[in-house]
């Protein structure tokens, strides 16, 4: 199949997630370009497209900022971003996937177990900084910022529109940053105006289909969705992992 089919198909797929959970596009388009598409191309993509959703999402969703709760977040990013970028060049992939897989499939499974999570109240702003740095980190490495804060928002116990705002603003600011890295850095460039169009294009109307079905779902259907695609993001790893080494 033509390499642009894959690249739109994955992009409008991912573009619908996001809509509807306010993350994740990175983990669903990766794991459909996985399997066709160059892992030089899939990477910086994955972050354009992340990106450029959570535009469409802040524009089509707007559930205030919440800068009371989103600011510690933010602070860890700006450390982990460069972090992220340094150690690019000494990641082993599959160790990578592997680790963090495994942590997602069980932890997501156990809480999906559960009737009620468990929330931490614990460690306050310093504890949201702390993962605001992981997703910083994991930006420019995976493209998959938004995981560990969105679980931590589960656990924190944050309302719907809280969970939302959060992840969505959160998500916009450390894109916006590791996009602009990106082009700093060469791994996105003119060359990939082509694959961006294609991305762009294909998301778009998803993202907004996505979004309307957010408006309509409630707390307990928005947690488990969050919580289903984390699983996914998981097994996702642990399947390229796999691919990668056998």
């Amino acid at each position: 199949m033509n390499p642009d089919y894959i690249l739109a198909f994955g992009a409008a797929v991912a573009g619908l997630v996001q809509g509807i959970s306010g993350f994740a596009f990175a983990m669903v388009a990766m794991a459909i370009w996985v399997w066709q598409i160059d892992p030089l191309l899939a990477a910086p993509m994955a972050v354009f497209g992340g990106w450029f959703g959570q535009v469409i999402s802040a524009l089509r969703i707007r559930r205030g900022w919440h800068v009371d709760i989103l600011w510690p977040f933010v602070l860890g990013a700006a450390i982990g971003i460069p972090l992220g970028q340094q150690l690019l060049p000494y990641l082993n992939p599959n160790q990578f996937k592997l680790v963090l897989g495994s942590l997602l499939v069980i932890c997501c499974s156990a809480m999906l177990a559960t009737a009620k999570l468990p929330q931490i109240r614990k460690g306050g702003k310093a504890a949201d900084a702390v993962v605001g740095l992981i997703g910083g980190v994991m930006a420019p490495l995976s493209g998959f910022s938004g995981l560990a804060p969105a679980l931590w928002a589960s656990l924190r116990g944050y309302n719907k529109d809280e969970h939302r705002a959060v992840i969505q603003n959160y998500n916009l600011i450390v894109l916006s940053a590791t996009v602009a890295s990106n082009v700093y850095y060469g791994r996105l460039n003119r060359g990939h105006a082509p694959q961006m169009a294609i991305v762009a294009g294909a998301l778009i109307l998803p993202a907004i289909w996505g979004s309307k079905i957010y408006v309509g779902m409630s707390a307990a259907a928005f947690r488990k969705t969050v919580l289903w695609l984390l699983v996914l993001a998981g097994a996702t790893m642990l399947l390229a992992a796999f691919r990668a080494m056998f």
